[in-house]
């Protein structure tokens, strides 16, 4: 059985707000030619290609099936996880560690920008009795959750705008970001309601773009490339999906991804032995929630992370240096895989003006997004 798994190859379109210029397709073919390029491969010398689609954010129903041109895997085996990227990415992870697979290839995208009636088609995801006949967004369930969450813990909503005005800024310096901008926390604050206490700005705007990664088993891995990204722990989880049944304050799925993976990279104090962080900002208040749950600090202390500088990219625990979902835009199944890549690149020394000195593990984190309760995590070192 193989024991390491790498990434050897990355490729991706920038992340925009709308690409009236290109078919989902011809972004995932502009991510895969980068990727192959990278890697030194061919499709032909790829063993499995894992595709990542729910159908509903492409526009097309069984939207895979348009997948296999333009990674090149006409004839060959192609499986699609309807899930966030991580997910797939452990899916081909584990199709590796069976030695039945040498190279994989993995993708996902976002054409968000295609639909004219997004936030309809997200209460797809709701439950189709109790909740979706009540028609409301879920923009409108996170300001419920938000407000639940800054009562159990009293963090402010100072410290969530605080979040968004850092986000934004390390957008800026990432080139594949669409939404970095400088702004202040009384602009956070005083941007308009959409969901008590949740304001427009402190919810991650959407984006297009596509991801594609290779991976290779130890040996392959270091003969195609002189910087593998080993993949060390690994870790998912899907709470209840009923908003009736579950923790408002806390999520909990996340908490349980994080023992999952911790345990396998052999890490016990995650403050200390992981270097950076890309984890969910969906919403503003989402990440200091998922700092907690990923045990980088008590219950309520995520604020004065925030405050005291701890998250910054020149701080103790750099969170969400590429800007996060924040700055760079909710990718939708697509999001796992910035996380990855902004995480890729660090570790290889590639990130540019926001590289993180030393970085030598890192933890990408993805949730699923309202009405969800699946957390993904993929512990990565160089």
């Amino acid at each position: 059985m193989i024991e390491k798994v790498a990434i050897v190859g990355v490729g991706c379109t920038n992340f925009r707000s709308t690409t009236p210029d290109l078919s989902y397709r011809e972004l995932t073919y502009e991510a895969a030619t980068k990727a192959y390029k990278e890697a030194g491969v061919e499709p032909k010398d790829i063993d499995s290609f894992v595709s990542t689609a729910e159908d509903f954010f492409e526009g097309y129903s069984i939207a895979d099936e348009y997948c296999p041109d333009q990674l090149g895997a006409v004839l060959k085996p192609v499986n699609t996880i309807a899930g966030d990227f991580l997910q797939s990415l452990i899916t081909a992870y584990m199709q590796i560690l069976t030695g039945r697979f040498n190279i994989v290839a993995v993708q996902a995208m976002s054409k968000a920008s295609n639909m004219t009636t997004l936030k309809e088609l997200e209460l797809f995801a709701f439950d189709p009795v109790f909740n979706r006949p009540l028609a409301e967004n879920p923009h409108f369930v996170a300001g419920l959750e938000m407000n639940r969450y800054l009562y159990d813990t009293k963090i402010t909503r100072e410290q969530c705008a605080k979040v968004v005005v850092k986000n934004k800024l390390n957008a800026l310096n990432n080139p594949y970001a669409g939404h970095g901008a400088k702004i202040t926390v009384e602009d956070v604050l005083n941007s308009e309601i959409v969901s008590y206490p949740l304001t427009r700005l402190d919810i991650s705007p959407s984006s297009d773009g596509a991801v594609v990664m290779v991976l290779a088993s130890e040996g392959t891995a270091k003969k195609l490339s002189d910087k593998p990204i080993w993949i060390r722990g690994v870790g998912w989880c899907s709470d209840t999906f009923s908003l009736e049944s579950r923790d408002w304050a806390q999520p909990i799925s996340t908490k349980i991804a994080a023992e999952m993976a911790y345990k396998m990279a052999k890490i016990t104090d995650p403050k200390r032995e992981i270097d950076l962080v890309e984890l969910s900002d969906l919403f503003s208040y989402k990440e200091l929630q998922h700092l907690e749950a990923l045990k980088f600090c008590s219950k309520g202390e995520a604020g004065k992370m925030v405050d005291d500088g701890v998250t910054e990219i020149g701080g103790e625990l750099p969170v969400n240096p590429s800007g996060g979902s924040l700055g760079v835009g909710n990718l939708y199944e697509c999001s796992g895989a910035q996380k990855a890549l902004e995480i890729i690149l660090q570790l290889r020394g590639e990130a540019g003006k926001r590289q993180i000195k030393n970085a030598n593990i890192g933890l990408a984190h993805a949730w699923r997004g309202v009405p969800t309760t699946t957390s993904v995590i993929a512990i990565l070192s160089n």
